[in-house]
């Protein structure tokens, strides 16, 4: 079949493929038009390194001064930071403070699946695992081009249950460093003055003095200052109207995919009818 065949053929169809186009378009933007949408709970942080007392990879002082201009992966306490955001330990500590366990719950037992999931004897109860999952699918810790800032947001169909678990997500991911900070502080403290309880040599003594003074230092910086890894340069806040998902943005995709995909099943549709039929004798 030549194109103008095809042409052809598709005009005369004109009236039954708009139909189609409009029918589908109309199934279409009802299904999105009554999609639960969701709030977007945002703050943005900054690498807040507060101390440069060892060279370890997690007490770096500048995670943004990479060796290689074209290498800008976080480092440092941020870098844990990061990390700590979607640990299965944040996950438990969600389910354990916050209500999103019980919404995702909640959300699972509804209908239209939840009658089939009873019907099938299916997990209802959600745990840390689904949480771990939620927070896979629906929180993003993106950095900005223009500068050493990350942009943290969440996604959740209840307004105020985003905000919280946006804010817990900052505070125990923020504890976790802070914690390994301290910890790590506190055992080189016991060791180094264990040491000197035993060294007789008062030069060395002198050293591990000021060894036990920098470590001292630094547990005191981590107990006094208010961010060890993150820096709150916007505070956790949430949109007054659900944009998750964005419908006249849908709505536009639509209507440009689903008339180009009724024409292409036409176009198909009418080539494989004008194809020749196979000669069966044929070798």
């Amino acid at each position: 079949m030549s194109l103008g065949e095809l042409l052809r053929g598709l005009r005369r169809q004109a009236g039954r493929l708009g139909l189609a186009i409009l029918l589908l378009y109309a199934v279409a933007a009802a299904l999105v038009w009554n999609w639960p949408r969701s709030y977007v709970a945002s703050a943005i942080v900054a690498p807040a390194e507060t101390t440069g007392i060892a060279t370890s990879a997690l007490l770096t002082p500048a995670p943004f001064l990479q060796p290689s201009l074209l290498d800008q992966r976080p480092g440092g306490n941020f870098a844990v930071y990061l990390a700590a955001l979607r640990a299965p330990e944040a996950a438990a500590a969600l389910v354990r403070e916050t209500r999103l366990a019980a919404e995702l719950e909640a959300r699972r037992a509804a209908a239209p699946l939840g009658p089939l999931r009873r019907l099938f004897g299916l997990r209802m109860a959600a745990d840390a695992d689904d949480v771990l999952a939620f927070l896979e699918r629906n929180f993003a810790a993106t950095p900005s081009l223009s500068s050493v800032t990350w942009t943290l947001a969440l996604v959740h169909r209840d307004r105020a249950t985003a905000l919280e678990v946006l804010e817990r997500l900052h505070a125990l991911a923020e504890s976790r460093v802070r914690q390994t900070l301290a910890e790590l502080a506190e055992r080189r403290i016991l060791a180094l003055e264990a040491r000197l309880r035993a060294e007789p040599d008062v030069f060395l003594r002198n050293t591990l003095y000021e060894l036990l003074a920098q470590q001292q230092r630094a547990a005191l910086v981590v107990a006094a200052d208010e961010a060890a890894a993150a820096r709150l340069v916007s505070v956790p806040v949430v949109e007054l109207r659900p944009s998750v998902p964005n419908r006249p943005l849908l709505l536009i995709l639509l209507a440009c995919a689903i008339p180009a995909a009724v024409v292409l099943l036409a176009a198909c549709r009418l080539l494989l009818a004008a194809a020749p039929p196979r000669d069966e004798g044929a070798c």
